[in-house]
């Protein structure tokens, strides 16, 4: 065969390769100039346009709890940032926490705890009309009084018989720093009470109650006072504010059989979880049943500290 035929055999292509070149070709003309394209549509922005800039400044001064928006340096907008605005309440830093009957606090006394004008107003309305909060929950259905003020106000709460607001006891505050019992509160027995003797306790509302009796049921039972202060939700004040009137004479825990415990029922206990609950099943069913209670510990997730406190709970039968 001579070149020339060669050549034109080499260089002579079907209608189905050149449209695959043809495309191949326009695929990489339109990579290439995609890059192009997006910074020429970047540059068509106008960026001395701020009127953007100036209608969120305004909504943000007509809003009654604004926030504030960094200014744009001139020509460089990219560097605007909007902080959305977090709601701050009149007398959130000089708040002055005392114990009070809401019943009979007197307006002042209401301002130096941080409360709203117009939150008092509304109290002393609802009183006069002859209302009366019966429980610290009470406060939270006035309007205006909002869960993060509640939250902080509850455990200073302290409500007196009616009888005692009618005697002319207009505005009992006790001071935050002093220790004094300022009431004689009944001594409750932690393994037994029910949440109306809890309730009846300084600080503690009905969810606090209920909180406590399903963690002693998810327990098995107190064998220390100091357990109930890992109840959800239970501040530390209000703990030690409480802990002079609890009592622990009738311990009797739920145990748990290590060695027929299913996963379900470890896990259900609050001081092993899914993942302790899941290693121990696995090393009884590796090693066989443990010999002793003293054997959890060789389980490699047990720590030392949890192994101290799950311990009175564990049985071998």
């Amino acid at each position: 065969m001579r070149l020339p035929e060669r050549i034109r055999e080499y260089l002579t292509f079907t209608r189905k390769e050149r449209i695959g070149i043809l495309t191949i070709v326009l695929l990489i003309i339109l990579i290439w100039m995609f890059p192009q394209l997006i910074k020429s549509s970047r540059s068509k922005i106008q960026l001395g346009d701020t009127t953007w800039i100036r209608e969120i400044t305004s909504l943000q001064h007509k809003e009654e709890d604004s926030g504030t928006a960094a200014r744009a340096s001139d020509g460089n907008f990219n560097g605007l940032v909007y902080d959305q605005p977090r709601k701050r309440y009149p007398n959130e830093v000089e708040r002055e926490l005392f114990y009070f009957d809401p019943n009979t606090l007197a307006a002042d006394g209401w301002k130096k705890l941080g409360v709203r004008e117009r939150t008092i107003s509304t109290i002393q309305n609802y009183l006069r009309k002859g209302g009366h909060f019966h429980m610290a929950d009470d406060l939270k259905k006035i309007y205006g009084i909002h869960p993060d003020e509640f939250a902080t106000l509850e455990p200073y709460v302290q409500i007196r018989g009616k009888s005692r607001a009618d005697t002319g006891v207009v505005n009992a505050q006790f001071p935050r720093s002093s220790k004094v019992r300022n009431e004689k509160y009944s001594l409750v027995e932690i393994n037994t009470a029910d949440t109306a003797a809890l309730i009846a306790l300084p600080g503690i509302g009905s969810k606090l109650a209920i909180r406590v009796i399903n963690f002693r049921d998810k327990l098995g039972g107190f064998y220390s006072i100091d357990q109930l202060s890992e109840t959800y939700g239970l501040a530390d004040s209000t703990f030690q504010k409480i802990k002079p009137w609890l009592k622990l004479e009738n311990v009797s825990l739920k145990k748990i059989n290590i060695n027929t415990a299913t996963n379900d029922e470890l896990k259900s206990h609050p001081y092993l979880k899914w993942i302790l609950a899941n290693a121990v099943v696995e090393y009884r069913n590796q090693h066989g049943k443990f010999s002793s209670v003293e054997d959890l510990k060789k389980v490699g997730a047990i720590t030392e500290e949890t192994f101290r406190k799950i311990r009175p709970y564990l049985s071998l039968e």
